[in-house]
């Protein structure tokens, strides 16, 4: 039966990481194919369009008493760290804003520790302060251009992101994932119509690969991602779930040096190497402690 429970858990964890990756590719895409300076419209055709086909396919009204909580997620999880996430991919590198957004697995960690009384265990938290200097390695490139406005986007979207990881767990629901992931990306694109009318400029006439971008964002990276992710929230603990989204700017950094040619030196190889041992490890020290 260990065994079993073993090996379910370590699907769980691949499926969740599976999200990570995904986003990782958020980046490139948004500053290869998609219109340039309009961030929030980029967060918008993101959310809006799965969210209203998970909402139809999935057919479940939250009730009556889900709703505050849903509005809760959906802003953290979804409007507000997808606005950071484009204002973030806009105005740095790729992988630029990972080394800022590699704190939210410790950020889950002191929201678990101070609310929940919960210490993790001594391995969790060494392998997310490792996992943090394991993208700094990452991303110690000569040149390298700090964008303040972008560096505090990505803290600020690290910040909601660890936030909404963990109040899904805590707030568990009885909701399918597909209802539960639909309803928010729903309200997170009704959250940030809004801001994408008033704050930026028109979109222009989009082009095919375009298309295919937005596409791309909104029906892999907002619809299957999110019901990955909301689905891993559900059956592993939030710190071993945030671990996982070291993922995402370790993968921005792999696809700008295969894609776009750029450096990755000794120094960035091996603070590859250590990320994904830290967070091979944290997989571990949680896993353990269940």
């Amino acid at each position: 039966m260990g065994s079993a429970s073993q090996q379910s858990q370590a699907v769980d964890a691949w499926l969740t990481a599976l999200a990570p990756v995904i986003w990782g590719s958020t980046y490139i895409v948004t500053t290869e194919l998609l219109p340039p300076d309009r961030p929030f419209t980029a967060a918008l055709i993101r959310s809006l369009p799965a969210g209203l086909l998970l909402v139809l396919y999935a057919r479940r009204l939250p009730a009556r008493n889900e709703w505050g909580r849903l509005l809760v997620l959906a802003a953290l999880n979804l409007g507000f760290f997808q606005a950071m996430l484009f204002i973030a991919a806009y105005r740095l590198p790729g992988g630029l804003a990972a080394v800022v957004g590699a704190v939210q697995p410790l950020l889950v960690i002191g929201m678990s520790w101070a609310v929940d009384r919960r210490r993790p265990p001594s391995l969790a938290i060494g392998a997310g302060v490792t996992g943090v200097l394991g993208m700094a390695a990452l991303l110690l490139s000569p040149g390298a251009v700090w964008d303040p406005v972008g560096v505090a986007a990505a803290l600020a979207g690290a910040v909601s992101m660890a936030a909404g990881t963990y109040l899904a767990r805590r707030w568990q629901t009885d909701m399918p994932v597909l209802a539960l992931t639909g309803w928010q990306l729903l309200i997170a694109g009704l959250m940030l119509l809004p801001l994408a009318w008033s704050v930026d400029a028109p979109l222009p006439a989009l082009g095919m690969s375009q298309v295919l971008g937005y596409a791309y964002l909104s029906l892999v990276g907002a619809l299957l991602a999110y019901a990955l992710w909301f689905r891993g929230i559900a059956r592993l603990s939030p710190v071993a779930v945030s671990s996982l989204g070291l993922l995402s700017p370790l993968t921005a950094v792999l696809l700008g040096w295969l894609l776009l040619g750029q450096a990755m030196g000794g120094l960035s190889l091996l603070g590859l190497l250590v990320v994904l041992g830290s967070v091979l490890a944290m997989q571990l020290a949680m896993n353990a402690k269940r």
